[in-house]
């Protein structure tokens, strides 16, 4: 009784001065359509997980926990996933705090792990994120020779494109096609090819005296690449058929990786300013370099420009190898997790990248806002300089 009395009187006293208490607390809700990104600083968004079993389970937490998703009981989470895979997968998702239901649905046709994936999508098309769990990434498998595979984002599904026995590198994609450009010394140079995977067709692309490499494609067709025929490394960039080929830097600072912006308005490179390396940026058709600001960050290399063209992700060579990300605009750093070579998905907040292992490079996914991050683990061996397709 004394307890309750005493309860009763900071109570009244709280009523009194404006204070509010609740005696049990309750998890707060997450609009999660309106959350602005804050990299490395959001808490995940939990749901629970319930009906599901083997490979199917395996694949749903899996493509959640890489989109900022994790795991608790039906009583503490926002969305109340429930379903079966007795056959084909079936599933519902209920939004707990405002009882709707965003999804319910069964799924026919194609393999459990395919299922799987587009419920995964449908989840997070009904949040108003862009869908990825049906996408592809291109990577560099490292070997006694090295090859160009391409995946599912989660390593289902690996593929060789490249048989060439030699050295090939830099993979990436052209956006809303199944092709790549890459780098290979096929025929003694390190050239740029095209490959188109639904036909099997390839040809080279760039084959100028000296560098041929890190093809970048725009979201209209324009290629950017770094070409070393005019003495050193520089920037080009040209139309999707080769011509139009134009200089864009001529500093003989060895520049590397470009990266365009979403809009097709700009050309983000790694560089060198008074023997530091910078990131730099410059429009396509030419005219002045602009350093992209990345205070108290050593050696930024290997930028890529999320795809809602906020952020610019890239790899810092500090005491380690550490992804790190700023504003499109340049400013406030922020670090990531260790590793090197990342690129954004569609959602423009999971990232694939490589992180060192013992003796070899591992593929890994990072949510950026809240950084939890697994492997790719059904990928085996070393592997690096992944691309996202978009």
């Amino acid at each position: 009784m004394k307890n309750y009395s005493l309860m009763k009187r900071i109570l009244i006293t709280g009523a009194l001065l404006g204070i509010s208490f609740s005696v049990i607390a309750q998890p707060n809700e997450v609009d999660v359509t309106k959350r602005t990104m804050k990299p490395g600083a959001e808490p995940p968004t939990w749901v629970s997980l319930t009906g599901f079993s083997g490979e199917a389970e395996s694949i749903l937490r899996f493509d959640l926990y890489v989109q900022g998703f994790n795991f608790t009981n039906s009583d503490a989470a926002q969305y109340l996933i429930v379903g079966s895979n007795a056959g084909n997968l079936q599933g519902r998702v209920t939004d707990r705090y405002s009882k709707a239901t965003l999804l319910s649905k069964g799924y026919s046709g194609g393999s459990l792990v395919d299922q799987a994936h587009m419920f995964v999508d449908e989840f997070t098309t009904a949040l108003q994120r862009p869908a990825i769990a049906r996408t592809k990434i291109a990577f560099k498998h490292d070997g006694a020779n090295s090859e160009i595979y391409v995946a599912d984002f989660d390593g289902n599904s690996v593929q060789a494109v490249t048989a060439d026995n030699t050295i090939v590198a830099a993979p990436t994609w052209i956006p809303g096609r199944l092709a790549l450009y890459y780098t290979s010394y096929k025929l003694g140079n390190p050239d740029i090819f095209f490959h188109d995977l639904s036909s099997g067709q390839r040809h080279v692309f760039s084959r100028y005296s000296g560098l041929n490499t890190a093809a970048s494609v725009s979201s209209n067709g324009k290629v950017a690449m770094i070409l070393s025929k005019g003495g050193s490394p520089d920037v080009y960039a040209c139309n999707a058929d080769g011509s139009g080929l134009i200089r864009l830097t001529a500093t003989r600072e060895d520049e590397s990786s470009p990266c365009w912006s979403p809009d097709g308005q700009w050309i983000c490179f790694a560089s060198k300013v008074g023997g530091r390396r910078v990131l730099q940026k410059v429009h396509p058709t030419g005219g002045p370099v602009q350093t992209v600001p990345t205070p108290g960050v050593l050696n930024p290399s290997e930028p890529d420009w999320s795809p809602d063209g906020k952020w610019i992700v890239f790899t810092a060579q500090m005491a380690n190898f550490e992804i790190c990300v700023v504003p499109a605009a340049g400013g406030t750093v922020t670090e990531l997790v260790s590793g090197e070579d990342p690129s954004w998905s569609p959602n423009s907040r999971t990232l694939v990248y490589a992180r060192r292992e013992g003796g070899k490079r591992v593929l890994s996914l990072l949510d950026v806002p809240t950084k939890q991050y697994k492997d790719v683990s059904r990928i085996t061996g070393s592997n690096s300089q992944p691309s996202w397709a978009k």
